[in-house]
């Protein structure tokens, strides 16, 4: 004599609860996560104790070995003029330096004076005091 239950266990698994949870966990992170654009050459900044952040648009950047880069496109310290006037195009645009802290000060005038002859806002990209 067989005996049937009537109440058969199914062995399925809904995925729908586990893609809310990590669609929430990406919605998380993506909140808590910092604003700040890491350069793609290694720099030291210099501190400060007002360290505040804003939005960059263009960054230009100065290794201590004089490299330079805008955008992380790595250029010659004679076209960066003409990389600046293409990114700002006529426009009143933010240009954040981050300029490493053993950089000659005539670097930092000569790149801040190319900004602002374009009309740009010109910031310096600093670290916070610890």
């Amino acid at each position: 004599m067989a005996l049937q239950s009537k109440n058969k266990i199914e062995s399925s698994f809904s995925m729908s609860s586990m893609t809310d949870i990590i669609f929430l966990l990406l919605i998380f992170f993506m909140l808590t996560s910092s604003f700040i654009t890491p350069s793609g050459l290694p720099i030291n900044l210099p501190s400060s104790e007002a360290s505040d952040i804003i939005m960059q648009e263009v960054t230009v950047t100065v290794t201590k070995d004089l490299r330079f880069s805008v955008n992380d496109k790595v250029v010659g310290r004679d076209a960066i003029k003409s990389e600046l006037a293409v990114l700002l195009a006529g426009k009143k645009g933010q240009v954040v330096l981050h300029i490493d802290k053993e950089v000659p000060v005539e670097y930092l005038v000569e790149i801040g004076g190319i900004a602002a002859g374009l009309e740009a806002n010109v910031s310096i990209a600093t670290k916070p005091f610890k």
